[in-house]
């Protein structure tokens, strides 16, 4: 088997993963560190959004490359499979699931004249963000596992990881 699927495979994994890891931990923080809250708040969504999105492709993307390689012999990734299928469900939940609710509360408050932090909507966009933010916490940290887990090269004949994720 050539190499192009488990490069193509690592490819997905460390794109989906490096967005994460930088959008959700340097890049919203340093947001909310520099600009007021509303506004942090604003292009934080809208990169989340974009991040969501990346995750569903790459997501799919991988569970598809996954299924072939697996199907080719390459048993190393079975387990792989399952994890990437993890962090699928996290964005599909966290982002897909919660952030419609947020988003209405958010509208909500600003169709009132309000700031989302000194409204009625506070505490419930509070307990979604925090659950959000667990989702996200979970599919980063599967991706790191995922990462750290991912065969470190081919064995000669290509068809087999050479170190394989048992």
């Amino acid at each position: 088997m050539s190499s192009a699927p488990h490069r193509v495979f690592r490819l997905l994994v460390l794109i989906w993963v490096g967005s994460a890891l930088t959008i959700g931990y340097l890049v919203a923080p340093t947001l909310f560190a520099m600009l007021e809250r509303a506004v942090a708040g604003d292009v934080a969504a809208r990169l989340f959004r974009i991040e969501a999105f990346v995750g569903v492709t790459c997501g799919v993307l991988s569970l598809a490359l996954g299924n072939v390689l697996v199907r080719r012999g390459a048993s190393g990734y079975r387990r792989l499979r399952w994890i990437v299928a993890g962090m699928l469900l996290c964005v599909l939940i966290g982002y897909f699931g919660l952030q419609p609710f947020m988003d209405a509360l958010r509208t909500t408050a600003r169709d009132a004249g309000l700031d989302l932090a000194n409204s009625p909507y506070a505490v419930r966009f509070g307990v979604l963000h925090g659950i959000a933010s667990l989702f996200y916490l979970a599919e980063t940290l599967l991706g790191i596992a995922l990462v750290w887990m991912l065969p470190a090269g081919l064995s000669d004949r290509g068809a087999e990881p050479a170190n394989r994720a048992a």
